[in-house]
């Protein structure tokens, strides 16, 4: 009886070879334009430095957020600071207090007595006064 010998099928190493260049393509194209590639390592990096710079903000607002919650720790207590807060908080003021009043837009003093000093005696009366 005659042996035919099969022909190995040319079709299967083909498709392995076309799906491992196909696979080599797609990560090639990842690593050059895809979402993290070498093209878009730019963005990347400026992002870094934005989200560092939120980062340092937001770290300066706990720290002065921390500072304020220290200052009201009982055991720590500056009666000046109480008594100065509680007398903003509550619209009050003491006898020996120098009010002046200021237009919030302007920034000039609304009484008219205060707007015929000039600015070196108004500091002059800021200066001789050390509780302010």
């Amino acid at each position: 009886m005659p042996t035919r010998l099969k022909r190995p099928a040319i079709w299967r190493p083909l498709a392995l070879t076309v799906a491992l260049l196909g696979f080599q393509g797609y990560l090639g194209f990842s690593a050059i334009g895809g979402q993290f590639g070498i093209e878009n390592r730019t963005q990347i990096m400026l992002d870094i430095d934005q989200l560092k710079g939120k980062s340092a903000a937001l770290q300066a607002e706990i720290d002065a957020y921390r500072h304020r919650a220290t200052l009201m720790d009982t055991r720590r207590l500056d009666p000046d600071i109480v008594t100065e807060r509680a007398r903003a908080m509550l619209n009050m003021a003491n006898a020996d207090d120098v009010i002046v009043m200021v237009d919030p837009h302007t920034g000039e003093p609304l009484s008219g007595k205060f707007r015929e000093l000039a600015s070196d005696e108004l500091m002059q009366l800021i200066e001789a006064d050390s509780t302010l």
